[in-house]
C-alpha cells in the first residue's frame, strides 16, 4: 500500500477516490489513528486531519505525513516530514464564521426552539448592517471574513502582526476590544497565542459582545467562556473548534463524555465543520493528491509551512 487515509468522512472518501490515480494503492477509514488502535503504520505515507495523534514509535517507519488541514499545530511535536493544505478552505471557513455570527445576532437557536409554540417573545435580534466586526488573524481565512463583513455593511477592523492587505483597517486588540460588537478568531495557533481569548482579555470587551472561534479551541479556554456567559458578559458564543479536540472528539463519538456548553440558547456548537463545503472538499481531495504525487516524485511537498 502506498498511502493510508485516516479521518476520511463519507463525502471526502468519494472525492478522494475521484482524484486518486489508479497507480496509487490506497485505503481509507473514518477513524483516527487512536480509534483504529493501529500500532504499526499501514503505509509509508499516511494522511490525517486534526484529531489523529501520531505515535512516537512511527518515526523512522513513516516516510511522510500529508495533513489534510490548513493549520499544522497538531503536528508541532511530530518528527516526520509533513505537508499540509493551506489554500483549500478559506472561503468555506469564512462563510461559516459569518453564518454563525448572523445566526447569533438573530437568535436563531431560540427561534427554532420556540417554533412549536409559535412564540416570538424574546426573539428580537440584530441586523449586520452597521455592526462593528473585529477579525483577529488576517490570514487567508481572516481576509475572506473581512470581505464578507464589508459586503454586509459592517464596520470592520483587523488585528494581525503582518499588515499586508491595503483594504484592511488594522488595529490592535487593546484599541478595539471595547469597540467591537462581534469578535471573530481566525488566528493560526502558536505557543504565544495559546489561551489568547482568556477571561481577562474578553472581560475588557463590550458587554454583550458576540464571540466566534473558527480557528483553534486552544485560543479560547472553555472554562473562561463558561464564566463569561454565566456573568452575562458574553452575549452569544459560537465555536467550531475545541480544546484538546483530538481527545474530545473521540470521547464524544464513543458517547463517553458531553460538552459543558451544550444546550444554551445563546451558544452554537458545530463539529469542526466550517471547512466542509462541496467545493472545498473537492479542492481538498485534489490538493491532497497533488501533495502525495509531489512527494513520491521529488521527495518534497508543494506546501510545507503555514502561510499568513
Amino acid at each position: 500500500m502506498d498511502v493510508f487515509f485516516y479521518e476520511a468522512f463519507e463525502e471526502e472518501v468519494e472525492a478522494l477516490k475521484r482524484h486518486l490515480p489508479s497507480r496509487l494503492r490506497a485505503d481509507l477509514t473514518w477513524k483516527t489513528i487512536q480509534e483504529t488502535g493501529d500500532t504499526k503504520p499501514p503505509a509509508p505515507l499516511i494522511s490525517i486531519r486534526t484529531q489523529s495523534i501520531i505515535p512516537a514509535a512511527w518515526a523512522g517507519k513513516v516516510k511522510a505525513i500529508v495533513s489534510r488541514t490548513t493549520g499544522i499545530d497538531h503536528l508541532a511535536n511530530v518528527r516526520i516530514p509533513f505537508g499540509h493544505l493551506p489554500h483549500y478552505c478559506s472561503r468555506a471557513v469564512a462563510e461559516q464564521a459569518i453564518l454563525l455570527t448572523m445566526a447569533l445576532l438573530r437568535k436563531l437557536p431560540r427561534q427554532t426552539d420556540q417554533f412549536p409554540t409559535f412564540r416570538r417573545d424574546g426573539l428580537t435580534g440584530h441586523e449586520c448592517l452597521g455592526k462593528k466586526l473585529l477579525v483577529v488573524g488576517v490570514g487567508e481565512i481572516g481576509i475572506e471574513i473581512i470581505r464578507l463583513g464589508l459586503g454586509l455593511g459592517m464596520h470592520v477592523r483587523g488585528v494581525d502582526i503582518l499588515q499586508k492587505h491595503p483594504m484592511v483597517s488594522y488595529t490592535t486588540i487593546e484599541e478595539s476590544l471595547s469597540w467591537a460588537d462581534v469578535i471573530i478568531c481566525a488566528m493560526n495557533l502558536t505557543k504565544e497565542n495559546t489561551g489568547y481569548f482568556n477571561y481577562r482579555l474578553l472581560k475588557k470587551a463590550r458587554h454583550g459582545v458576540v464571540f466566534v472561534n473558527v480557528a483553534r479551541g486552544e485560543h479560547s479556554p472553555t472554562r473562561d467562556l463558561i464564566k463569561l456567559l454565566d456573568e452575562g458578559h458574553l452575549g452569544a458564543l459560537a465555536l467550531d473548534v475545541y480544546e484538546k479536540e483530538n481527545e474530545l472528539a473521540v470521547a464524544m463519538r464513543a458517547e463517553k463524555t458531553s460538552f459543558p456548553l451544550l444546550g444554551r440558547a445563546n451558544v452554537i456548537l458545530t463539529p469542526h465543520n466550517a471547512f466542509n463545503t462541496a467545493e472545498a472538499v473537492e479542492r481538498k481531495a485534489e490538493q491532497t493528491i497533488q501533495q502525495i504525487e509531489s512527494f513520491l516524485s521529488s521527495g518534497k511537498f508543494l506546501w510545507t509551512e503555514p502561510e499568513e
